[in-house]
């Protein structure tokens, strides 16, 4: 069993699931005449799999092509990405711009297969950022029924704008707010270096999140972005690849979270230019594929936790869990483990709910075929490797007599 509050794997436990939740955990044998009964020898069960940094419905690699999809499309593309990550073994995923309170009530319902969702609604920023993907001639965005891309991103400048955006997402049952404080790869028009969202509208948007008892996370990639957010009560920063020593050093101070994903960038420079992608934003693409690596290392110095993420759009979502096997060249396997499972719940505010394996928590349970602390390639090749699937007590997937 892979407990990742432990150290080690440990062998001869079983675990009992009533409903959907653990209900005990036990070094010897648990009387329950009658369940029945798994044998998970020669694997490893552990926690499902949490990614906090997904975008479900965006699914082109050049987002503006969805300029011309409609929502029935997208939402078809939606339920297909979401099965892939559950059938990658991730039971839970926070969505950080697009998908809504209505796909998240299609997986809750059992209308579609899918990760537990967390949503943002929405990503949001200013005029002419990250968020902003209309072509320079395009004067304003259509109506979202007939714009896929309206539908997953919002603009709004100065704080009353903000202000109403905000609120707007919370009326939408949405867990977290997404808003943008830098440059994007794949936005058109913004430099990674430019900063967006003023420090009045960054702390308007806290404010109201805060006034629902929900959080910010911040796409942010600069030491000036980071910092900007770190100030005005930001709790995640997702992506940080150009963070240095002293935002680190901040966000720890602040017991912020890093969200990580550096699959993206790879799988960006490698195929991107097959979908679209343009050689300007590829050349961004560069730039923060250079400091992906050095931020985890800078973060772990600085005590910042780090969560899981990938960030893949559209045909490139298929390479999820590559994230595990890049991360491998500075962070030890189990560090890894625990970024998407207790550190991921964290984020989530999902502790001892969801990433352990604990009295009380909710059943999503992988069996893995294999040690993955010895070979973290066991998380990839689209589950093959997963002889079981549990979320939420019902079996997506078992192979295990």
């Amino acid at each position: 069993m892979l407990d990742p509050t432990k150290d080690d794997i440990l062998p001869g436990y079983e675990l009992l699931v009533e409903d959907n939740l653990i209900r005990e955990v036990s070094d010897k044998p648990i009387s329950a005449p009658n369940a029945g009964v798994v044998d998970c020898a020669g694997g490893t069960l552990m926690p499902g799999l949490i990614d906090c940094h997904v975008h479900v419905v965006l699914a082109e690699v050049f987002i503006s092509r969805m300029e011309t999809m409609p929502l029935t499309l997208m939402s078809a593309h939606a339920m297909a990405a979401m099965k892939g990550m559950l059938d990658r073994g991730f039971t839970s995923v926070r969505d950080t711009g697009g998908a809504d309170w209505g796909l998240k009530a299609a997986v809750d319902q059992g209308y579609c297969v899918g990760p537990r969702l967390f949503i943002a609604g929405r990503a949001l920023g200013p005029t002419g950022g990250h968020s902003d993907m209309r072509r320079r001639t395009d004067p304003g965005a259509l109506c979202p029924c007939c714009n896929a891309l309206a539908f997953c991103m919002g603009v709004a400048d100065g704080k009353t704008e903000v202000r109403k955006a905000v609120r707007e997402e919370m009326r939408q049952g949405c867990d977290h707010v997404k808003i943008m404080m830098s440059g994007g790869v794949a936005s058109p028009f913004d430099p990674l270096d430019s900063l967006q969202f003023s420090v009045g509208e960054v702390a308007a948007a806290v404010d109201e999140a805060q006034n629902f008892g929900r959080y910010v996370c911040a796409h942010a990639y600069s030491p000036e972005a980071i910092t900007r957010a770190a100030h005005a009560g930001v709790r995640t920063i997702e992506h940080g690849n150009l963070i240095d020593e002293e935002s680190a050093k901040l966000m720890a101070g602040k017991d912020m979270f890093l969200v990580a994903n550096l699959v993206a960038y790879y799988a960006m420079k490698e195929r991107a230019v097959d979908y679209g992608m343009s050689s300007d934003m590829l050349e961004k693409n560069d730039v923060v594929i250079e400091g992906g690596l050095r931020s985890l290392e800078i973060c772990k110095r600085a005590g910042v936790p780090v969560a899981y993420g990938s960030d893949l759009l559209g045909q490139l979502q298929a390479e999820q869990s590559r994230e595990f096997e890049l991360r491998s060249e500075v962070v030890p396997a189990l560090d890894i483990v625990r970024s998407a499972t207790t550190i991921a719940a964290k984020v989530l505010r999902q502790e001892g709910k969801l990433g352990c394996l604990e009295p009380g928590a909710f059943a999503d349970l992988l069996v893995i075929d294999g040690n993955p602390l010895k070979d973290l390639s066991l998380f990839g090749e689209q589950g093959k490797h997963m002889s079981l699937i549990m979320k939420d007590g019902a079996i997506h997937k078992r192979t295990l007599h």
